[in-house]
């Protein structure tokens, strides 16, 4: 299940770059402040690097505020900024899947506890 891995670090690390690049350089708003919305997403960078089951449980929630920013500005925006919040949304969409389904593996996998009663 390495590659559920793989893209749960990857579609986290192009939500970081996409964030700095469409609020920095590619379709600012304002002086750059938004920039600091990838902030949170540092965070569960190191315990998807661990491949820590309790941080792929909660990324899989918390990637659903990006997903929602995604589709507003998807919806509501006009040209580059519209366009990259619908990258978003499949980076996040890319992100949910991933952690889910090395959850679902994991839990699946996992020796069993106890024994027969």
């Amino acid at each position: 299940m390495a590659w559920s891995r793989t893209l749960a670090v990857g579609s986290l690390l192009a939500m970081i770059a996409l964030g700095l690049a469409w609020e920095l350089w590619l379709a600012p708003t304002g002086s750059g402040w938004l920039a600091i919305k990838v902030l949170p997403l540092f965070v569960p960078l190191a315990g998807l690097l661990r491949n820590r089951m309790y941080t792929y449980r909660w990324v899989s929630l918390f990637v659903w505020l990006y997903f929602i920013e995604g589709v507003v500005r998807g919806a509501s925006d006009r040209g580059i900024s519209a366009a990259l919040g619908w990258v978003q949304v499949g980076l996040c969409l890319a992100l949910f899947a991933a952690c889910a389904l090395h959850v679902h593996w994991r839990l699946r996998h996992a020796p069993v506890m106890g024994g027969a009663s």
